[in-house]
């Protein structure tokens, strides 16, 4: 897992050129990415883009304050769970549905607050890290304030080798 404190130093474009090479070597690798959203120059949101290219909307900076239904905030993010659980949810499954004999990578950029609101992704990401036939490349962040139960199960396993990017 690639870990860094601050936005922009480049865990995503690491996981990118890392995810290019795997694949440039014919190795089995499936999952996805999130990447930044800009209008105008200024970041507007995240989208998550899956290694087979379809993309749909992690968050979005929210237009207002008030909420008639149940929203998912990150600071000024209002985050589609709906659109990120459909895009990701079957791909982790299928990783995690494949033969034991054939080493697989999924690529999970990134575990984070945004994508931690969805109880069936973290359900789904535990059960990819503990398929014996499954790599995991990913992303988390390094803890500011309160700990993120995943991400430190994560960081914590001894099966799991993290690196920090500055």
């Amino acid at each position: 897992f690639v870990s860094s404190l601050f936005l922009g130093v480049g865990k995503t474009t690491l996981i990118q050129k890392v995810t290019q090479a795997l694949k440039s070597s014919g190795i089995p690798i499936d999952g996805f990415y999130t990447e930044e959203v800009r209008e105008g120059g200024r970041r507007t949101g995240f989208d998550v883009v899956t290694l087979s290219g379809k993309r749909g909307p992690l968050s979005r900076v929210s237009s207002d304050s008030s909420t008639s239904r149940r929203e998912y905030r990150v600071g000024q993010y209002t985050v589609d769970l709906v659109s990120f659980e459909q895009l990701v949810l079957p791909l982790l499954r299928n990783v995690s549905r494949g033969n034991d004999v054939e080493k697989k990578v999924c690529v999970i950029d990134e575990i984070g607050k945004m994508e931690l609101f969805s109880q069936a992704f973290i359900q789904a990401v535990r059960q990819t890290l503990t398929g014996s036939g499954t790599v995991v490349l990913g992303t988390i962040p390094i803890p500011k304030g309160k700990p993120l139960d995943l991400v430190e199960e994560i960081r914590n396993s001894k099966d799991v080798k993290v690196f920090n990017v500055s």
